[in-house]
């Protein structure tokens, strides 16, 4: 397989996260679906600084990033309020991942993680593709039914 069917696949599962940008306002951020479940401000930035994450430590892209959704500083206080530097996040996050893909030469090697293990490249991608939808799908419930 080559890297434009592997782009193409993960743009269309990125599709779950990205068709909901443009319908979400400032005053959806902070919604949740129950008080101890993470906003939409927050949903947003996790799915961004996981998938920077990804371009750098699994396929070795050379980036800056500081996390603020993952590890003992992930606590959801409502700090991710203002919807232009998320919308722009995302969209470097999405542009740094989908060079990333372009770069990858050999789909089955393998990286290794501490937080997964040993993979191979295109089991990386299918997992930073199911992992975006998922908070994707958390994000259209907290939009939907949230307060």
């Amino acid at each position: 397989m080559n890297n434009l069917i592997f782009t193409e696949m993960w743009k269309m599962g990125r599709t779950r996260f990205t068709n909901q940008l443009d319908k979400i306002s400032k005053e959806d951020l902070l919604k949740r679906v129950h008080s101890k479940s993470n906003s939409i401000g927050w949903l947003m930035r996790h799915i961004a600084e996981v998938e920077l994450l990804f371009a750098k430590n699994v396929f070795g892209r050379e980036l800056n990033i500081k996390a603020q959704t993952i590890g003992s500083i992930a606590k959801d206080r409502g700090q991710f309020d203002e919807l232009e530097p998320l919308l722009e996040l995302t969209e470097r996050a999405g542009k740094e991942l989908g060079a990333a893909i372009q770069e990858i030469e050999v789909w089955n090697s393998e990286v290794t993680t501490a937080e997964f293990g040993t993979i191979t490249s295109s089991e990386a991608l299918g997992r930073i593709t199911s992992h975006t939808a998922y908070h994707a799908g958390q994000i259209a419930l907290a939009k939907k039914y949230g307060e």
